[in-house]
């Protein structure tokens, strides 16, 4: 008899590394798998343009289960990066009510009561690890393009709040906003 392969639900983080805005985890589970699947890899080596387009494709898919949670930078500064994506994960975690394996993109574990694995690179290895780095990316790099018109100036739809040149040198010039983080190195 066949072992039935054991359900997963994958998460992933956005926004660990930027100078500026909240850090953001997504979370998916696959219930059947739709046809447009074989296009989805780690976010990170997708164009923007067919990460919006496979984001829309998942989040009106009726076989997929996401959830995005995110925490912003004052969140950051008062329990550090790694400790605010942590809760994140969680918190996205918690919005998938379906039983299965967490497995984690990282090396570090979550504060849940699931069973759950790390796995360094899932994102590369796990399609529904993969599906989360979307969902987290395409909202977070969302929220910065709508903080580029709240604080202009800076490049946050270009740089998304990374440590660019120009970035930085805006930082220097206009000085850091609300949504910067404090903790973070500036120069």
């Amino acid at each position: 008899m066949k072992k039935k392969k054991e359900k997963i639900i994958g998460v992933d983080e956005a926004g660990r590394g930027p100078l500026a805005g909240p850090v953001f985890a997504g979370a998916a589970y696959i219930k059947e798998e739709p046809e447009f699947l074989k296009e989805i890899k780690d976010s990170k080596k997708i164009s923007e343009k067919k990460r919006e387009r496979l984001y829309d494709q998942i989040i009106r898919s009726e076989k997929i289960v996401t959830s995005v949670a995110y925490m912003n930078s004052d969140v950051i500064d008062s329990i550090n990066i790694l400790e605010a994506t942590k809760l994140a994960m969680k918190e996205a975690v918690e919005g998938i009510k379906e039983k299965g394996l967490v497995v984690v993109d990282g090396n570090f574990k979550i504060p849940i009561e699931r069973k759950q694995k790390s796995v360094i690179k899932a994102d590369e290895k796990i399609l529904e690890c993969s599906i989360a780095s979307i969902i987290a990316k395409v909202s977070r790099d969302r929220v910065m393009r709508k903080m580029d018109n709240e604080f202009p100036g800076y490049g946050f739809s270009s740089n998304k709040g990374y440590p660019t040149k120009a970035h930085k040198e805006a930082i220097k010039k206009l000085g850091p906003t609300r949504i910067h983080r404090k903790s973070f190195e500036m120069n």
